[in-house]
C-alpha cells in the first residue's frame, strides 16, 4: 500500500527533469506523491487528462503504477500508454493534443536508476525554476482529491505511420547495423526500420532493463564496441545505437569511427541548407567549432545555447528553426517531422542521405575544419557544491580576462581553442570539454581547467 511520501528527496529534483537512485531515493511511495503532486497541479491550471508512458527499466512498472494510482486519486484522466519510447510518448502528446503527462524514465542513466519527465501544458517539459516550483507545490501536500479514469492506448501503429510520411529513400541499399542496447528501442527498432529499403542488421535487441550488453548511452564512445565490431564484420555503411529510452542517438561510420552529433549535424544541416527557407540552426555549448565553422561557411546562422533536451527542442520550437541539437546526442526536425527528438527518426535522416548518394559517412564529412577535442569529462561533485565549483571559474575566467559566454556554465573562448565548465543537471557532476587546434594547445587547456576544478572542488 503506498503512501504520501513525507521525506521527499530534494535533490532528485533536477534541471530537467527528476531523477534518483531506485529504491533509495525514488520508490514507490515517491512516485504516488509525484502524482497527487502532478494531478493536482494541472487540475488547478484547467487539465482534466494527461499521458502517461514508462520505459524498460525493471523499476518502471511499479513507479508507473504507483503514479497513476495518485494522478488518478486527484480527478485526472489518463491515458495509459504503458511500455513505450519517450519519443513515442511525446508523438501521443501530439496525436491526442493531450499536452500534460508524464513519461517514467532515467534515460541514459545506469540501470539503477529511475525518473519522470513531465509537462503541464503545450509549453513541453519541465525545466529549471518549473521543476524546484514544483518540488515547493508537492511539500505543502495541499492535494486535489477526485476519482480519474485510465484508458489504455496503443501509439504504435499511429507512430509508424509518421515515419513513413516523412522520408523519401533513394535506390541505393544501405547496410546499417542497429544496436538498441537492450533499452526501450528494442520493442519497435526491428520491425520499423525493416519498413524501409535498407539491409539490416541488430544486435542487443532484446529489451532488457538491466542492459546487460552495455551501458545506455550511444554517445559515449567506449559504449560502442561491440557496434563498431558488428559494422567491420558486416562491411556494413553505417552503425547507428540508441539510449535507454530512444531520445538520442549515436553513429559509427563504416570505417569504425564513431561520428559524434556535431558532425552528423554538419551531414544534416548540409543535407538541409537549400531545402529550408529559414537557414538557422541551434547548437549547444558543448558542440565543436567544427561545426560552428561549417554553418558560417554555408551562410547560415547558428545560435549557440544551453545544454538540455528541454531547453534546446523548446528553444528550436520557439525560434521556428526548421533543425537544432546538442552534443548528447538529441537532435530535432522541424522541416517534414513534428520537431521532438527521436533516435530512430534521427537514424533514418542519415540513412535517407546515404541512399541517395554514393558516398560514404567519412565522405560526407570532407572538407570540414577539424580540431583536437576531449569527450565530455564527468568530475565527481557533490549536489551542493557543484555550482559554487563553476561560480568560482567563472571569477576566475573574469580575474584573467578571459573571453566567455555563461548561457550554461562557462565556455571560454582563446583564439585557438575553447573550455567548457558546467554543473550537470543530471547527476552529482561537473563536466568539462575541451578543444583545439593542435594537441599541444589542447592539453594545456584542458591541464589549466581540471587542475582549477580539482583545486575548487573540495
Amino acid at each position: 500500500m503506498v503512501q504520501i511520501k513525507k521525506d521527499i528527496k530534494k535533490n532528485i529534483f533536477r534541471g530537467y527533469d527528476i531523477r534518483g537512485i531506485y529504491p533509495s531515493e525514488i520508490d514507490e511511495d515517491t512516485a504516488y506523491t509525484i502524482g497527487l503532486g502532478f494531478g493536482s497541479h494541472i487540475k488547478n491550471i484547467g487539465k482534466t487528462t494527461c499521458v502517461v508512458g514508462h520505459d524498460n527499466r525493471l523499476s518502471s512498472p511499479a513507479l508507473y503504477e504507483s503514479l497513476i494510482k495518485g494522478i488518478t486519486e486527484t480527478g485526472i484522466n489518463i491515458i495509459s500508454l504503458g511500455l513505450c519510447t519517450t519519443p513515442m510518448y511525446y508523438y501521443a502528446c501530439i496525436k491526442l493534443k493531450t499536452y500534460s503527462g508524464v513519461m517514467v524514465t532515467a534515460s541514459h542513466n545506469p540501470k539503477d536508476d529511475n525518473g519522470f519527465k513531465f509537462a503541464f501544458d503545450e509549453s513541453g517539459n519541465c525545466k529549471g525554476q518549473e521543476i524546484q516550483d514544483f518540488l515547493e507545490f508537492i511539500l505543502k501536500g495541499d492535494f486535489a482529491k477526485g476519482s480519474g479514469t485510465v484508458t489504455p492506448y496503443d501509439i504504435t501503429n499511429e507512430y509508424i505511420d509518421l515515419f513513413k510520411e516523412s522520408l523519401n529513400f533513394g535506390s541505393r541499399k544501405v547496410k546499417v547495423v542497429v544496436d538498441p542496447g537492450n533499452g526501450t528501442t528494442s520493442i519497435i527498432a526491428e520491425k520499423l526500420y525493416q519498413m524501409f529499403p535498407i539491409d539490416l542488421v541488430m544486435i542487443n535487441d532484446k529489451s532488457d532493463g538491466t542492459f546487460p550488453n552495455h551501458h545506455p548511452d550511444p554517445c559515449v564512445e567506449k559504449n560502442l564496441e561491440q557496434l563498431k565490431q558488428k559494422v567491420a564484420e558486416c562491411q556494413a555503411d553505417l552503425g547507428i545505437s540508441f539510449d535507454g529510452d530512444g531520445d538520442r542517438v549515436g553513429f559509427i561510420s563504416s570505417s569504425k569511427t564513431y561520428i559524434p552529433t556535431d558532425k552528423y549535424m554538419i551531414i544534416i544541416i548540409r543535407n538541409l541548407i537549400e531545402k529550408v527557407a529559414k537557414k538557422e540552426f541551434l547548437y549547444d555549448v558543448k558542440c565543436s567549432k567544427s561545426l560552428i565553422d561549417e554553418i558560417e561557411k554555408l551562410g547560415a546562422k547558428g545560435i549557440c545555447y544551453r545544454t538540455g533536451n528541454s531547453y534546446t527542442k523548446s528553444k528550436v520550437r520557439d525560434e521556428n528553426l526548421p533543425f537544432g541539437g546538442e552534443l548528447s546526442g538529441h537532435v530535432y526536425f522541424r522541416d517534414k517531422w513534428p520537431g521532438f527528438d527521436s533516435g530512430l527518426y534521427a537514424g533514418l535522416r542519415l540513412l535517407e542521405i546515404l541512399s541517395n548518394t554514393n558516398k560514404s559517412v567519412d565522405e560526407l564529412l570532407s572538407g570540414i575544419n577539424e580540431y583536437y577535442s576531449t569527450e565530455e569529462i564527468k568530475i565527481a561533485s557533490p549536489d551542493e557544491i557543484k555550482f559554487q565549483v563553476v561560480e568560482k571559474v567563472i571569477d576566475y575566467a573574469k580575474e584573467k580576462n578571459y573571453k566567455y559566454i555563461d548561457i550554461d556554465g562557462i565556455r571560454i573562448s582563446f583564439s585557438d581553442g575553447w573550455a567548457l565548465v558546467r554543473a550537470s543537471n543530471t547527476g552529482p557532476n561537473i563536466t568539462a570539454r575541451f578543444e583545439a587546434s593542435t594537441t599541444e594547445r589542447l592539453e594545456q587547456i584542458q591541464k589549466e581547467f581540471l587542475d582549477l576544478i580539482d583545486s575548487l572542488n573540495v
